[in-house]
């Protein structure tokens, strides 16, 4: 069973600056797409970054041109720097496959956009 581990949330000014990172267990992770999903309350999940094996990157129109997703595959890592946040940028944040069946979901990490 693949493990995700999210960490890097908290709370934060609008304005502000965070980086999330992920773990993954996963041997396949190097060949595999990955994405930062978020949801907030009362809202579905939704993918706002993905990074392809190679590195190509897409966005979410809402987070575009603030937010950043990078990976590091001899670590096993992928990463979302969020830049310039905003409050309707609060939820909790999750990464996992970007295509195919999705790994179990670790817990996530939440991120709170407050003054």
């Amino acid at each position: 069973q693949v493990q995700l581990v999210e960490s890097g949330g908290g709370l934060v000014q609008p304005g502000g600056s965070l980086r999330l990172s992920c773990a993954a267990s996963s041997n396949f992770f190097r060949l595999a797409a990955m994405g930062w999903y978020r949801q907030a309350p009362g809202k579905q999940r939704e993918l706002v970054a993905a990074i392809t094996s190679g590195g190509s990157t897409n966005y979410a129109d809402s987070v575009k041109g603030r937010f950043t997703i990078s990976r590091d595959n001899a670590k096993k890592m992928v990463y979302l720097q969020m830049n310039s946040l905003k409050p309707d940028d609060t939820a909790v944040y999750y990464c996992n496959k970007e295509r195919g069946d999705p790994w179990s979901w670790g817990q996530g990490t939440q991120v709170t956009v407050s003054s």
